[in-house]
């Protein structure tokens, strides 16, 4: 069983930074793609940032491109999403996510991923 722990929410102010973290348990941690996504208060979950099981390729929603960067480290089993100049809007609760290996497609749609965390919560004010 696959189990993502994100870390590293909370509350900062607009236009601050916060890193979140989100460890992955096995062995097998560099064989998989991974993501971030989002889901606000009365919102769908949405796509914030893919990355590829080498963590040479990264995808980013628009909302979030030039503000936000994936990367992740393959010794660790850890992936990241370093978040800069933060807006009110993305306030959200944040969830990562590993891609099914049966996917090739655009790591947009939650349903392309198998495990997901527990998510944090990311607030920011005005």
């Amino acid at each position: 069983q696959v189990q993502l722990v994100e870390s590293g929410g909370g509350l900062v102010q607009a236009g601050g930074s916060l890193r979140l973290s989100c460890a992955a348990s096995g062995r097998t941690f560099s064989n998989y793609a991974m993501g971030w996504f989002r889901q606000a208060p009365g919102k769908e979950r949405e796509f914030v940032a893919g990355i590829n099981r080498s963590g040479g390729n990264t995808y980013y929603a628009d909302s979030v491109k030039g503000r936000f960067t994936i990367s992740r480290d393959n010794v660790k089993n850890t992936v990241y999403l370093q978040m800069n100049s933060l807006k009110p809007e993305d306030t959200a609760v944040y969830y990562c996510a590993r891609r099914s290996p049966y996917y090739s497609g655009s790591y947009l749609l939650p349903g392309e991923y198998d495990y997901w965390g527990q998510g944090t919560q990311v607030t920011v004010s005005s």
